[in-house]
């Protein structure tokens, strides 16, 4: 088999059953669903629903999303990898065709699609059409869930446990210098919770997450200059990003709602 899918859940209830249900591909897929310490009884019945019906289920203690999808990887053995968040929906096919375009990139350490927005919003994520790590110093562009080639994931030493876990993988590749592939085509649905308002404590937050970013690869933000060089972004660019976006971000909390909706358009997205 050339495609793992993990399911990380903690006390996701019926969602992760239907993440489950969305996986449907041509291809036999090794599937494995990852408990991270949930407490809640109405998902563990759910949970021993699924093993019921013969879908592999591991129990954890709870170390978050990174620690998660890493206990899943040891679970599997298949060459590409797909964290599967467990309230979201793959799209029939997308699997075999994330692999298919790794195939034809070996540099590449993980490929990439676009996915819809459903529940509280909705709209169509268009993402980058290339890897591009001086941008990504700023703002995470690709989405939670792409396949990631295993040896890669291994060779830079997997998802941290906490915190901006998929954005600093994709550092870690870029300090090693693996590249991406861009699939140009629909992969999943992501379900979106909540108004999406934010607030101080959002921002503090964010700022906390980002400077463990920069404390886990001083390397790559050390890189900047050079990286901006050869990525080429365009004027407004590197003008607005440093204003934007990173630790010290001034944007005011009142135009956040209206800039998420904007730049969803043009192939961004904050990771707040």
């Amino acid at each position: 088999m050339r495609i793992a899918v993990v399911i990380p859940c903690h006390d996701d209830g019926e969602l992760v059953a239907e993440a489950v249900r969305s996986v449907q591909e041509r291809e036999p897929v090794e599937l494995v669903v990852v408990d991270d310490g949930g407490s809640d009884p109405a998902s563990h019945a759910v949970l021993d629903r699924l093993r019921a019906e013969g879908t592999r289920v591991v129990t954890r203690p709870n170390g978050g999303p990174g620690a998660a999808r890493m206990t899943g990887v040891d679970e599997t053995t298949a060459p590409f990898v797909f964290p599967l968040d467990a309230d979201d929906l793959l799209e029939p096919g997308a699997l075999a065709m994330l692999a298919d375009v790794l195939e034809q990139h070996p540099d590449a350490g993980f490929a990439w699609g676009d996915y819809l927005l459903f529940g509280d919003q909705e709209g169509r994520y268009r993402a980058p059409s290339r890897f591009l790590p001086w941008s990504l110093t700023y703002v995470n562009q690709y989405p939670i869930c792409s396949l990631v080639r295993r040896s890669a994931l291994l060779a830079v030493g997997g998802y941290p446990d906490r915190g901006y876990e998929d954005w600093s993988l994709w550092l870690k590749f870029a300090e090693r210098g693996f590249d991406g592939a861009y699939a140009g085509r629909l992969v999943y649905r992501r379900r979106l919770h909540g108004t999406g308002r934010r607030g101080p404590d959002d921002r503090r937050r964010h700022e906390h997450l980002f400077a463990q970013l920069e404390a886990r690869h001083p390397g790559v933000f050390a890189a900047r200059a050079d990286l901006r060089r050869r990525e080429r972004p365009a004027l407004w660019k590197r003008a607005a990003y440093p204003v934007l976006f990173g630790r010290r971000a001034v944007i005011p909390f009142a135009l956040e709602a209206w800039l998420q909706r904007t730049m969803m358009r043009f192939g961004l997205r904050l990771s707040r």
